[in-house]
């Protein structure tokens, strides 16, 4: 089992990384459109600096969480409105962003073990909601650095990532109007070093491979499966490729391939 520590830990340095790429960036660029249609880099930092103000109200008062989505003007507008709600000029929103998700690693770093936090249609260890902020800092974080050419190099912390790809098959389905599956699926994935990092009965008969970064852009539906070298043999894996999400929520819209439409998470 992961180490909450460790994990907070690795959500730090993620967010570290993102901010580090956009902290120099003169305000204008703050301004360009990235892959997700409708929103600009602000936006992109925005949503997390939102995401982790919201995740905070889980963690410290779940009244208050869910009067947030009660009031909601529109559900399914939630999570634009939250970016617009955050976007701000790139020093004030920096700084919002920078104390935010500090206030939020201390606050679940005081989560009793075994508590469960609310979140949008399930509950979450304070383990899975940083987990989730690792997979979201990390996706966004590639939009980012897609929009500004920049090609970051892989980290051990793409586990994270992979892990709750996985642990969110049924989800997936679900979301989509489908049943969850009951059979198993094998899941082996190459990691950064080299190593084999896998999931699942080693006997399952449906199994997804393929390298780690590939299947982390695939469940953030940061690319469609046809742009990446992944491998599904059995229908549950098949079918699991084109539904997967590691994000809470409605069905996003995926991306085309070759590098078309864009979603948020």
């Amino acid at each position: 089992m992961v180490d909450l520590t460790d994990l907070l830990a690795d959500l730090a340095a993620e967010s570290a990384r993102l901010d580090a790429l956009v902290a120099p960036l003169p305000a204008a660029d703050w301004a360009r459109p990235t892959p997700a249609p409708g929103w600009s880099i602000g936006h992109q930092v925005a949503h997390l600096a939102w995401t982790d103000h919201v995740a905070l109200l889980a963690a410290t008062d779940a009244e208050a969480f869910y009067a947030t989505v009660v009031s909601a003007p529109d559900p399914t507008r939630m999570v634009d409105a939250g970016a617009e709600e955050f976007l701000a000029p790139p020093q004030e929103l920096l700084h919002r962003w920078r104390t935010g998700r500090s206030a939020l690693a201390d606050a679940l770093s005081t989560v009793p073990a075994g508590e469960k936090l609310p979140w949008y249609g399930t509950r979450m260890s304070a383990t899975s909601m940083a987990t989730a902020r690792i997979m979201e800092t990390w996706a966004h974080g590639e939009d980012v650095a897609e929009t500004l050419g920049v090609v970051r190099p892989d980290s051990e912390r793409l586990r994270h990532v992979a892990h709750l790809g996985v642990r969110t098959l049924g989800h997936g389905f679900a979301a989509h109007g489908r049943a969850a599956p009951t059979t198993p699926v094998r899941v082996e994935l190459v990691g950064p070093g080299g190593d084999t990092w896998s999931w699942g009965p080693a006997d399952a008969a449906d199994r997804v491979s393929g390298p780690a970064r590939d299947f982390c852009l695939l469940v953030t539906q940061r690319r469609h499966r046809a742009d990446l070298a992944l491998v599904a043999t059995g229908p549950v894996a098949d079918e699991w490729l084109d539904v997967a999400q590691a994000f809470a929520g409605p069905p996003g819209v995926g991306r085309e391939p070759a590098g078309g439409d864009g979603v948020r998470a």
